[in-house]
């Protein structure tokens, strides 16, 4: 039987990951160890989700409480199975959450990126190696494209090559990309260089905004599912800056692991793709508020902040015309309205 490794397999991507690749035949051995808590609080912990994955699988789902920085134990793992694919989506994610402890978040997203990728080098150099990388390792370079401003959004001008979405040429340098976006650079390069140097077959997925209902969404990190949970709860939910028409691709955690998949069958060498839900599906934080208010019944209360965060994305969509053009067969099949619809059924109403 063919064996996945799943680092932040009680994440969004990462519980996604271990059910699609076990509907696939794989048995799923998976890695998380709740930092998520640590980072985010309580109500952010990933428990419920890996409690949910351990009963549905069963024993096509083996979870191990470990630390990806543990080079020893992440070892051990690699010594007792023979993995086909490793799926890395165990991360530090938040912009504002790494400026408090840069130390931590660089030690989780680079260093723990490397232990990996070591691990695969000595002990599986056949295994397709995925890493979920991000938008931030752009920095705020989009910031800078010929934005319009309409009634709901900023939009890039329709005569700029980068207005149907932004592609992989894109420069990482002379940027602000907070904290955060530079312990993903770090891991994006690192990822890049095992493939091309050491001939390992590495993807690089440079995610928009990925969304989903297993989303443990808190108000650092995962803005749809907090924005969904806050509305439904009549909790209110501060925007900053941009006026609330800043703009997210949101790409739905099936048609993200799909990619992966398809990338697995035929890999590459160190390739680099953005990954988002493009022109297909997109929205401004204005927009997303009127739909979710529509589907709920209910009346958001929203605080307007001046301030924006740190390297935040003005406009961001993804160009998705590369990893199309390496796959065909792949697709987007969820757009926004269908994300929200999904998230807004899974997240119950209070009266």
């Amino acid at each position: 039987m063919k064996t996945a490794l799943i680092t932040g397999s009680g994440g969004l991507i990462g519980s996604e990951s271990a059910k699609f690749f076990a509907q696939k035949g794989y048995r799923i051995v998976g890695i998380d160890n709740d930092m998520r808590r640590y980072f985010f609080g309580d109500t952010a912990s990933t428990a419920w989700n890996i409690a949910a994955l351990s009963q549905e699988l069963r024993d096509r789902y083996e979870h191990h409480h470990v630390d990806i920085r543990d080079e020893k134990s992440v070892e051990r793992l690699f010594q007792k199975n023979a993995f086909d694919i490793i799926i890395h989506t165990a991360a530090q994610p938040s912009h504002d959450w790494a400026a408090k402890e840069p130390m931590t978040d660089f030690s989780v997203n680079a260093l723990g990126t490397l232990v990996l990728l070591e691990a695969t080098r000595k002990f599986a150099p056949k295994a397709t190696f995925i890493f979920t990388s991000t938008n931030k390792v752009y920095g705020d370079q989009p910031n800078y494209l010929p934005l319009v401003e309409t009634d709901t959004r900023f939009e890039v001008d329709e005569s700029h090559p980068y207005h149907k979405g932004i592609d992989e040429h894109m420069s990482v340098d002379q940027t602000l990309h907070s904290v955060f976006g530079a312990s993903k650079v770090a891991a994006d390069v690192m990822v890049q260089e095992y493939g091309r140097y050491f001939n390992l077959n590495t993807g690089v997925f440079r995610g928009g905004c990925l969304t989903g209902p297993s989303h443990s969404a808190a108000e650092l990190h995962g803005f749809l599912g907090y924005l969904v949970k806050c509305i439904a709860d009549g909790k209110s939910y501060s925007i900053f800056g941009y006026k609330g028409k800043q703009v997210r691709d949101n790409i739905h955690a099936y048609d993200l692991v799909n990619m992966f998949w398809h990338f697995h069958q035929f890999p590459r060498q160190g390739e680099v793709y953005n990954a988002g839900g493009g022109r297909q599906s997109n929205v401004s934080m204005r927009e997303a508020i009127a739909k979710i208010e529509m589907l709920t019944g209910k009346k958001a209360n929203v605080i307007y902040k001046d301030d924006n965060r740190v390297g935040d994305h003005i406009w961001y969509i993804s160009d998705l015309s590369k990893f199309k053009s390496h796959y065909p067969d792949w697709d987007i099949t969820y757009d926004i309205d269908m994300i929200l619809k999904e998230m807004c059924a899974a997240t119950p109403t209070r009266a």
